[in-house]
């Protein structure tokens, strides 16, 4: 069975990113990796509104150059933005010259301070660097909607038993994940708005 959860052991390693925001409150961070795409992140932002939540998408820069009326439809509804890289590059398999200079080109068109690594891969010195511009935003549930080997209803049970207050939850509008991402995202929101949970972006952080 694939973990869902970000194990502890992970987080206390790497302390000084942000796996989580505040146990205290009823807020849920939701966040979408590696659009714009196009049909899913509307359909995305259509779902959003529906329940009056908010979001964060990490967008690639490549996509945001080849899309820009749908990156700018994801500001208009109210969501926040973070910077995915240019290219969707791995940090354990990319320079650091290499990897800054694509994080800052997709700058150009991302203009957030929020950062996270595609596929959580980054190295130690990579992080020391970028942490003095960016807030590095990991999670703490990973659906897994693009996943072949992750039915519909394995996604939705996998983030409705795993979220809680505070919970940083990944998604993503990509071809690849939609069907199980549009199938258990409904679901999350439904089920946790009849609790009385706030769906919220995540805010523009200050260090702890």
């Amino acid at each position: 069975m694939i973990a869902a959860k970000t194990p502890g052991i992970v987080k206390k390693l790497y302390y000084s990113l942000y796996w989580n925001l505040s146990r205290q409150n009823q807020g849920i961070y939701l966040t979408f990796d590696d659009g714009p795409t196009p049909e899913i992140t509307e359909k995305t932002l259509d779902l959003l509104e529906k329940y009056g939540a908010k979001a964060t998408f990490f967008c690639i820069g490549r996509n945001v150059e080849r899309y820009p009326d749908i990156y700018q439809q994801i500001l208009n509804y109210g969501h926040v933005t973070g910077n995915h890289t240019y290219s969707h590059l791995k940090g354990w398999q990319t320079s650091n010259d290499e990897y800054f200079k694509d994080i800052e080109l997709a700058k150009m068109f991302i203009p957030s301070n929020l950062f996270r690594p595609p596929y959580g891969k980054i190295r130690r010195s990579q992080l020391k660097y970028l942490r003095n511009e960016y807030k590095i935003i990991m999670w703490d549930v990973m659906s897994y909607d693009f996943s072949q080997k992750v039915t519909n209803d394995q996604c939705r049970n996998f983030v409705i038993k795993h979220t809680k207050p505070g919970s940083i939850v990944v998604f993503h509008d990509s071809v690849k994940a939609a069907d199980n991402m549009l199938f258990a995202l409904e679901h999350l929101l439904e089920y946790f708005t009849d609790k009385g949970f706030a769906f919220k972006a995540i805010p523009i952080l200050q260090r702890y």
